[in-house]
């Protein structure tokens, strides 16, 4: 088994960005999630309630910083840079610190990006947003149901990563009248060479020089019948995974994942190609699919 894919997403519920290659760090792939959309009352904004949301892509030009635009306009780019500082040398006051909210998360510590990011949003989208950022200092914890002590998480969902096989999309869509591309679970590292749903049963894998723990499956939502290419909302896929993937009320797809922690900011490298190794198995919450 190998990596067949890296994705990481610079803007949470903004469009993906694949790389041959990226660093693992506590909270997540380097610049995954560190940016997110928030509403006047500081609440996270994604594509759930904000279809539109899906028709904004991103791409990085290097180190050199992101560009942001829709896709019905391409040639109204805003541009960002990958990290945001709280103070520059230039700069005689810090950069103005918001509290906002993530799912169950309140009160987590934020940077404002820019009035000039905040005007392109809310212009964009047709409603008030503003652009935060996510400094080092900031420390949000994982659901401590799952978490070991001091794990952490971007702005992501819940989990630091997710992982999930080619092999289980594949299952599913022999099964849709319609095929999906696996950007609709958006995940961050995609399996080749696995089963249908193995990615369950991972307790404990090793790629390169980082160990990860497959934590439990990702409950899926919404998100995941909003098409990445219209924005449009459907039924599928979720009407076709609660036939297979339903455990207690919850549709499961994937699995969300924790790395080693060792104290340092940055674990280790990951890369397109790199062998999978399966260390520990479980018994995992679902039965595994019959072939197909």
């Amino acid at each position: 088994m190998t990596i067949a894919e890296l994705l990481i997403y610079p803007i949470k519920s903004l469009g993906a960005i694949s790389v041959t290659e990226t660093v693992v760090e506590g909270k997540g792939l380097r610049y995954d999630r560190r940016f997110m959309l928030v509403d006047p009352n500081g609440d996270f904004m994604t594509q759930r309630t904000n279809h539109q949301m899906a028709l904004l892509d991103v791409a990085m030009d290097g180190d050199a910083g992101l560009r942001v635009w829709h896709r019905h306009r391409p040639t109204d780019v805003l541009t960002l840079p990958l990290t945001i500082p709280s103070q520059t040398e230039a700069e005689t006051t810090p950069r103005e610190t918001v509290a906002v909210t993530i799912w169950d998360s309140r009160n987590v510590p934020a940077l404002v990006v820019s009035a000039e990011a905040d005007q392109w949003f809310s212009r964009v989208l047709d409603k008030p947003c503003r652009l935060v950022y996510m400094p080092e200092t900031t420390h949000r914890d994982v659901d401590p149901a799952y978490a070991r002590a001091n794990d952490a998480v971007s702005f992501a969902d819940g989990y630091p990563y997710l992982l999930i096989g080619q092999a289980s999309l594949d299952y599913l869509n022999r099964q849709l009248d319609e095929p999906i591309t696996m950007i609709r679970f958006r995940p961050n590292i995609v399996v080749a060479g696995s089963l249908p749903n193995e990615e369950d049963a991972w307790q404990q894998f090793r790629i390169g020089d980082v160990d990860f723990w497959g934590v439990k499956p990702c409950a899926r939502c919404v998100l995941t019948t909003i098409d990445p290419e219209t924005g449009q909302k459907g039924r599928e896929p979720l009407r076709t995974l609660a036939t297979y993937r339903q455990w207690k009320h919850k549709i499961l797809f994937g699995q969300n994942v924790l790395a080693k922690p060792t104290g340092e900011l940055t674990l280790g490298t990951l890369r397109v190609g790199q062998p999978i190794e399966v260390l520990n198995r479980q018994e995992p919450w679902l039965t595994p699919p019959e072939p197909f």
